[in-house]
């Protein structure tokens, strides 16, 4: 399954999630700048803002160097680009995982509480009974999805119906390699045996192209498909039969 637009609604990453991680990036990377786990978040988005530059990405701008000691000034440049970043809301792990870490501050203190369907949650727990496997694969960080899952407002936590998590490091959701990825790790027979469940028409496409079974999911904010989509859709999790 795919998070947003599919198991949760679309607002709430728009109107909730990011603008979190707007408001408390400087905030984190202050508090946590020297800790072993922040320098390799800054050198993963290091990486990624040089990859910006050099291709002449809008709203990228240069960090200072790696031995700059104003921490300050390191922190502006990141912040500045983290907001472009989200702003062109942009599947890339070096910003999904920075996210991630800054959600997680606010899942912790209650700030945040996780929103899952009704529907998504009867049919996890329904699967659960009968044995059927469930797992997420979504751009956002796999720390972010269990925080999602985790602490929802209305359900607690799901985590017990999820078998594993599986984000961009397995490779990008439009790209028909990831889902042969994940057919490898799931370890069955045929690809066939895997549902995958997203609302965009071009994840949909190499899921199909990748093997497996595909529907995609209609929800309200949801952006319009295709018209000759070619794919049967849903707009509940109850419609699903297993």
């Amino acid at each position: 399954m795919d998070i947003e637009g599919t198991t949760t609604p679309i607002s709430f990453v728009a109107d909730v999630l990011f603008p979190y991680a707007c408001a408390n990036a400087r905030a984190h990377l202050a508090a946590t700048y020297h800790t072993q786990q922040t320098r390799e978040d800054i050198a993963l988005l290091r990486a990624q803002i040089d990859k910006d530059l050099a291709e002449g990405v809008p709203g990228a701008v240069p960090l200072p160097q790696p031995d700059d000691t104003d921490q300050d000034k390191t922190i502006d440049a990141l912040v500045a680009n983290v907001q472009a970043m989200i702003d062109a809301d942009r599947k890339l792990t070096a910003l999904k995982q920075l996210q991630g870490r800054v959600w997680r501050r606010g899942f912790e203190s209650g700030e945040i509480k996780g929103e899952v369907y009704d529907d998504v949650v009867q049919a996890l727990a329904e699967w659960d009974r009968k044995g059927v496997k469930s797992y997420i694969y979504s751009s956002g960080s796999r720390e972010a999805q269990r925080l999602i899952f985790g602490n929802t407002a209305a359900h607690g936590d799901l985590r017990r119906y999820l078998s594993a998590f599986f984000d961009t490091n397995v490779g990008g959701k439009k790209e028909s390699r990831s889902y042969y990825e994940i057919w490898q790790t799931l370890g069955v027979d045929s690809p066939s045996q895997i549902l995958f469940l997203t609302d965009v028409h071009q994840e949909a496409t190499a899921a199909r192209d990748a093997g497996l079974e595909v529907l995609i999911s209609i929800r309200p904010g949801n952006a319009p498909l295709p018209e000759d989509h070619g794919f049967q859709t849903i707009t509940s999790f109850a419609q699903i039969a297993t």
